[in-house]
């Protein structure tokens, strides 16, 4: 119980977000029994959701931070605790001293400062080197004031540095600083275990190497001495892994010794600076001329040397540069010309020669180690001879090598946090552990710089393997009393450090894995290995799912092997010099993430940012954020660019895979102020023409299993959002929100679901109300968030809107369309919608259709365009066909949109059709008499039984009265069409002036139709509107007639009795119609889309279902049309 409550309280995304007391019947009982005769009956109806606080305390109270993990870990645990099958095992309960101060001491005062810290101050000068290392410390110590901040911002589990970045920015940025401070941790590793083989095989057992290094010379001993680097790392390896799997308690037991080592030596050192001011050892250096000699090839620094005879005799240096042992050999000319000089390689504190040491010394490979202010005699073009007689530079050396070398030495900071599982009081101990172990380290380093500087020779300081000091260490040449105490320290120091990171790596290993982070990748996706790089990833992240397992007392198993076979791909290296920059990029990442972390918080002001540590500063961890880029780059730019692409790598995999977790971090605190700041921007004004982009709000049915109707709708919507505008995704459901409100959540996730299926990125939306009408328009008036609210509705066409059960469906359509004009938004309503391609079909040809009757703000030609960016209707082109009237230029409209297409960037062929005046024909007049049939049957649906048969009755009567001619000039005349004339777009005019159905007033007439009542025609009772279309009443001129043909003359001269008394209105719709019908049919029948201005609806709602007739008649035998009511303002433009 208590382990899910905490788990509660940290945030862990645990699908079971109630109390872990709920459908417990035993702890409901013994909780009913708790809250009996303690007045506490307000709340006994709630006592299956929510726990005593006296009991939630408890459980807090027994709160143990041992390892967390994944869902189906802890519940695991959870079950084992419960039934008692496993005894429960205490983790070691460390505090500050051994938990984290001691740890972080052994690391930072590794390997480097033993190996390394002379030749860093003899190549870089002491300036140089102390601006190095105050910058690497600075960058440390703010990285640990962030830590401590957000390390006492609540409880720290397992995975020290890793928990506090993944739960402060969030789980992929987690994932991805994690592995790659595992990563780092492990090679961290390497090059201590490298360290260790170095002393070991350079200044203690030499003769111990397994490929002798005595007689080889060049590339061949340094290839001797990385092989049996190679080997005894290995086999070092193997021993530590195996205490490491022992038990951490060893490792902490040898802690102890391996830390009495360090202080032994880095005390040694100082008494040995001390020592140098009062009585300066021993340790010669022989130089010819100005060049550093190796010291072990020779017995005495002299050319000749009298014998006990009184004689003159040579030396082991002649015979190295003479061809015989004689004086009169032939030698070396430099040998010659020069003196053999010894100086002292430590002439001590007091010797001033701090002022020879201030700057740096930078070499080439190969270059000679040389004394500046020795004499020296050489010709300019002599070539130099004998040169595995003198110490050279092993590598090229320059500022940012350095930094990069030497940033390792500060990396231990993470040592205690890494082992937060392990200690007692985490929260406490981190801050104050770590900052005091920061201190300490930085200040030995800073005045190690000074007083090496200040105490050895210069040339002995750029000698990296002190091979001028008889091979001695050169650190431990300043030790008192033995260079021993050194050699021997140092040793177990790396040692101490190399075991420190094997233990704290499994266990940040075992916190990502058990964090569920990555999920086992699917075969698919090992299929497109692109390259070594992503192999690597994607092989990382699989095992993460194996290396979470443990022993029964914890200790990760599976990460440690992990562990040991990454650690040993850097000793396989063997280099010391070549991993330490691989550390420093991995190091620095992980510390850039901690300070942005620690920044974005602060920042932020999340309520729950509450850290008991308050000597902390946004700006301070802005500052060591840039220190750590700045030192990436410093150190090594391809690998700072390496490490990135690993890491975005790791980030992007995350994300592709879904990690399902909400930890409350800063990135989603980030998003939500970036969102919050832009919405507030959104709402200073409208956005310009050139932003205007889709904002869509789709609105779909459900079925009574709550799947959607209209699936193909969000396909469309996929393929249309290449404008990459805001998707909202609405369904509207009737009844009452407490009732249905189980039911509303279920819809949207059937939703959600569709939406990811189709690749649709945005929103989904259920409203719940006592009617769909008002559901539905709660949701046009409602949706979206201030400024970022849709301006297009894109909704589907009610396909069985003639059949009696869906007289509501195309009753609410006719309303939406209202409800969009009146709110100036867009509105699409795609036909046939079933009849759509799916995102998956591909058209090869074909060509999308525009009908431009009305300017719409240029919705027409947008969407085509938006839609032709999607691989579906890309092969797809764009045809435009626009109407001109009796007294319209054809050709120069067709000029002028070519002119216009041409201005908006639209690659379009062009066609303009000319329609003029026409006579109605005799279908015409039938088509409408059916319609007004119908509709005034409907009308009488509504009566009752009585007044529905008397009127009946006067319909049937009225059929049968007299006759009378229509006159033919009253007749109102509308389009005919000229097949042979291609087409343009009308001139742009107000919407309300060129509408192609509008409400034109007419002299209204009763339709009473004279047919027979069919059984077709008549609507069940359940129908409650009528649908009759009413005109005003304050007339209109009639129309001169047209041009007629003889078809026509012979239906004005021969038409029905029944036709004259139709509405003449509701006659001429039907005519453009039809008309319109007909020529859209001859020229884009093939086409693969059609888009058409989709005319208003009428002002008097008693016209609703002619409405709907007309808009069937107009798109009748079209495969797929896509109706567009443009929003009121322009969409598109021809600037810049």
């Amino acid at each position: 119980i208590f382990v899910l409550v905490c788990l509660c309280l940290l945030g862990d995304n645990n699908p079971k977000e109630s109390s872990p007391f709920i459908n417990s019947s035993d702890v409901a009982a013994e909780k009913s029994q708790q809250y009996d005769g303690k007045h506490m009956a307000l709340f006994e109806e709630e006592m299956d959701t929510i726990p005593m606080v006296s009991s939630l305390l408890s459980s807090l109270a027994n709160y143990s931070n041992l390892t967390q993990g994944s869902k189906e870990h802890e519940e695991a645990e959870n079950n084992e605790a419960e039934s008692s099958r496993k005894k429960p095992i205490k983790a070691p309960q460390l505090g500050t001293l051994m938990g984290v101060y001691l740890p972080c001491i052994q690391n930072i005062f590794g390997v480097i400062l033993f190996l390394r810290m002379t030749w860093l101050v003899g190549i870089g000068g002491v300036i140089g080197t102390f601006v190095i290392v105050f910058m690497c410390c600075t960058t440390t110590m703010l990285t640990a004031i962030s830590m401590s901040a957000i390390a006492t911002n609540g409880v720290v589990p397992a995975g020290g540095s890793y928990y506090m970045i993944s739960r402060s920015l969030g789980p992929e940025f987690g994932g991805a600083v994690g592995i790659c401070f595992y990563l780092g941790t492990t090679f961290a590793g390497a090059m201590y275990i490298l360290g260790a083989i170095e002393l070991l095989l350079i200044y203690i057992a030499p003769k111990a190497a397994i490929f002798p290094l005595e007689g080889l010379e060049g590339a061949e001993a340094e290839a001797a001495l990385l092989n049996n680097m190679r080997v005894y790392g290995t086999l070092l390896l193997t021993s530590m892994a195996t205490v490491v799997f022992v038990g951490v308690k060893y490792v902490n037991k040898l802690a102890l010794v391996f830390l009495a080592c360090v202080i032994l030596s880095i005390l040694a050192v100082y008494a040995g600076v001390i020592k140098t001011g009062i009585d300066p050892p021993d340790f010669p250096v022989c130089l010819l001329g100005n060049r550093t000699l190796i010291s072990k090839k020779f017995d005495v620094c002299a050319k000749t040397m009298e014998s006990s005879n009184g004689t003159m005799v040579t030396t082991q240096l002649w015979n190295m540069f003479c061809d015989s042992p004689f004086l009169n050999a032939t030698c070396d000319r430099y040998f010659s010309d020069n003196n053999v000089t010894r100086i002292q390689g430590i002439p001590g504190v007091t010797s001033g020669i701090l002022a020879d040491n201030l700057f740096g010394n930078y070499y080439e490979k190969g270059d000679l180690v040389a004394n500046k202010d020795a004499a020296s005699v050489e010709g300019v073009d002599d070539p130099m001879t004998n040169s595995n007689s003198y110490v050279l530079a092993d590598i090229t050396s320059f500022f940012t090598l350095l930094v990069g070398i030497y940033f390792p030495s500060v990396t231990g900071i993470m040592a205690g946090s890494n082992r937060s599982g392990d200690l007692r009081d985490a929260q406490k101990s981190i801050p104050i552990g770590t900052i005091a172990a920061i201190t300490t380290t930085s200040l030995v380093y800073m005045s190690s710089v000074i007083l090496f500087g200040a105490c050895i020779e210069g040339v002995v300081l750029r000698d990296k393997f002190g091979e001028g000091v008889n091979g001695n260490l050169v650190i431990g040449t300043l030790a008192w009393p033995s260079p021993w105490v050194i050699v021997i320290g140092s040793f177990f120091s790396t040692c101490g450090a190399g075991l420190q990171s094997l233990t704290g790596a499994p266990r940040l290993m075992q916190a990502i894995a058990k964090d569920g982070l990555v999920p086992i990748l699917r075969v698919r996706f090992l299929v497109v290995v692109f390259s070594l790089l992503v192999w690597f990833v994607t092989t990382l992240c699989t095992a993460l799912q194996i290396f979470g397992h443990a022993k029964a007392n914890g200790e990760p198993t599976w990460s440690l092997l992990l562990t040991a076979c990454i650690c040993e791909i850097g000793i396989l290296i063997a280099s010391l010099d070549l991993v330490a920059p691989i550390l420093s990029m991995f190091f620095l990442m992980c510390y850039m993430f901690v300070n942005l972390a620690c920044a974005l918080q602060t920042l932020l002001r999340t309520p729950n940012w509450r850290p008991r540590f308050k000597f902390y500063h946004w700006a301070l961890s802005f500052l060591g954020m840039s220190l750590c880029l700045t030192l990436m780059f410093l150190c090594s730019w391809y690998y700072a660019i390496v490490a990135m692409v690993i890491a975005g790598s790791i980030y992007k995999y995350i994300e592709f895979s879904g990690a399902e977790k909400e930890w409350g971090d800063g990135i989603r605190g980030l998003s939500l102020s970036a969102a919050r700041y832009a919405l507030m921007r959104l709402e200073e004004g409208p956005p310009h023409t050139k932003n205007w982009r889709p904002q869509l709000l789709v609105l779909v049915s459900m079925d009574g299993e709550q799947n959607v109707e209209q699936p193909r709708l969000l396909s469309l919507t996929n393929q249309l959002k290449a404008g990459k505008g805001l998707t909202i995704v609405g369904t509207a459901l009737e009844g009452t929100y407490l009732l249905n409100h189980e039911q509303a959540q279920r819809a949207e996730q059937a939703l959600h679901k569709l939406m990811e299926t189709e690749k649709v990125k945005g929103f989904c939306l259920a409203t719940v109300s006592s009617n769909l009408r008002d559901a539905t328009s709660h949701l046009i008036q409602s949706s979206g968030l201030g400024g970022l609210k849709h301006n297009a509705v894109l909704v589907s066409w009610p396909r069985n809107w003639k059949q009696a059960d869906e007289r509501q469906t195309w009753r609410n359509f006719v309303e939406l369309v209202r409800e969009t004009t009146a709110a100036s938004l867009a509105l699409l309503v795609p036909k046939n919608i079933a009849a759509f391609p799916s995102n998956g079909e591909r058209f090869s040809e074909g060509h999308i259709d525009v009908w431009w009757i009305v300017h719409d703000g240029g919705m027409l030609m947008l969407l085509p365009f938006l839609l032709r960016q999607h691989k579906v209707w890309r092969k797809c082109k764009m045809r435009i066909f626009t109407v001109a009237q009796l007294d319209d230029n054809s050709i120069q409209m067709k000029k002028d949109l070519t002119t216009f297409l041409y201005h908006l960037r639209i690659d379009a062929m062009v066609e303009v059709v000319e329609m003029h005046d026409s006579d109605i024909s005799a279908y015409t007049y039938e088509k409408t008499l059916v319609m007004e049939q119908r509709s005034q049957i409907l009308k009488q649906i509504n009566l009752s039984k009585n007044e529905r048969e008397r009127e009946i009755q006067s319909i049937t009567d009225s059929s049968r009265g007299s006759i009378r001619r229509k006159n033919p000039a009253a007749v109102t005349t509308q389009l005919s069409v000229t097949e042979d004339q291609p087409g343009a777009s009308k001139e742009e005019k107000p919407e309300e002036e060129v509408q192609l159905i509008h409400d034109t007033t007419t002299p209204a007439s009763p339709a009473t139709p004279a047919t027979p009542l069919t059984p077709e025609a008549v609507q069940s009772p359940g129908q409650q509107v009528q649908m009759t279309w009413s005109e005003k009443s304050d007339g209109e001129p009639a129309k001169p007639p047209g041009a007629a043909t003889p078809e026509g003359i012979k239906d004005i001269f021969n038409m029905k009795p029944e036709w004259e008394n139709l509405n003449q209105s509701n006659v001429r719709r039907m005519h453009t119609a039809l008309r319109l019908n007909e020529v859209i049919l001859k020229k884009s029948s093939e086409a693969k889309l059609v888009l058409l201005n989709m005319p208003g609806p009428p002002k008097n709602r008693s016209g609703d279902e002619n409405y709907m007739e007309f808009l069937e008649v107009l798109t009748e035998g079209l495969n797929r049309v896509l109706l567009v009511r443009g929003g009121g303002r322009e969409v598109i433009t021809i600037y810049s």
